[in-house]
């Protein structure tokens, strides 16, 4: 299975854990983690990930979230094509940074593409079909995915 883990995923860990809905993503996330690093599925990045990451303002944030986003197994470009795909995204309400990260999702072919960001999962369940790819946020695609 192929995973892609949005920024808001690899931040995740990293934020106030005083909310539960903050504390079990985080928890699902770092379960999801520890199924990439075993290799059990295979842990699709991109440029937009490295790009996002390397806007942050927070120093000790950024690499952190930098250390955690290179151990990706593989890494997506953005090419034309996907800044092509990512604009068409856009005029469909998907969020510039957001919209190149299903570009690059769907270039790689992934399963799923994972974000704790209720809108982007809001716009993605309107769009449907218009994406290339699933989006869901980790703490109910793992309750999904895992055996009972």
């Amino acid at each position: 299975m192929r995973v892609y883990l949005d920024v808001c995923c690899l931040n995740r860990p990293f934020d106030d854990q005083s909310q539960s809905r903050i504390r079990l993503e985080a928890e699902a996330i770092i379960l999801i983690l520890a199924r990439l690093q075993a290799r059990e599925w295979e842990w699709w990045s991109s440029e937009a990930v490295e790009f996002e990451v390397s806007q942050s303002p927070d120093g000790d944030r950024r690499r952190r979230v930098g250390l955690l986003a290179g151990c990706a197994h593989q890494v997506a470009q953005v090419t034309p094509r996907e800044v092509q795909r990512a604009q068409n995204l856009q005029r469909e309400g998907v969020a510039p940074l957001d919209a190149l990260h299903v570009a690059c999702a769907e270039q790689a072919k992934v399963d799923i593409l994972l974000t704790t960001d209720d809108q982007l999962c809001r716009v993605a369940r309107r769009l449907g079909d218009k994406l290339g790819v699933r989006v869901d946020n980790p703490l109910a695609w793992l309750a999904e995915v895992m055996p009972r």
